[in-house]
């Protein structure tokens, strides 16, 4: 089952919240919730109801193959298109895929602090 736009987004929030250390507000523009940890972003969710999307880091050759599989995950919006990718409401983008995705960016972003700053193990 396909997650609709706000579902997504909800989802995405509650991953986020639900792992340790993780702080949250909209230093961009109201319109952006970000999620970070340690001070850095691993997940931006819009608040725009016409355009339902979060963003989050990927490794590059990971966020090729989700861009060729989903037609709803396109390169981050945002941010560098390399490393990011926006998951929008359409085929084949469940919950479970959002949750992974949201837990994914967090630790590729957690496994790059310096060790001292790194969250408590999950």
């Amino acid at each position: 089952m396909s997650a609709a736009g706000d579902r997504l987004q909800d989802t995405a929030r509650r991953a986020a919240l639900a792992l340790p250390d993780v702080s949250h507000g909209y230093p961009f523009t109201p319109g952006l919730d970000v999620y970070k940890v340690a001070g850095k972003v691993f997940l931006i969710v819009t608040d725009d109801p016409d355009e339902q999307i979060i963003t989050v880091k990927c490794e590059p050759e990971h966020a090729c193959a989700q861009e060729c599989a989903y037609a709803s995950i396109t390169p981050g919006r945002y941010l560098d298109k390399r490393h990011w990718i926006s998951l929008g409401p359409g085929p084949g983008i469940t919950e479970r895929l959002v949750t992974d995705a949201v837990e994914d960016s967090y630790d590729l972003v957690a496994e790059r602090l310096p060790r001292r700053d790194r969250p408590s193990a999950r």
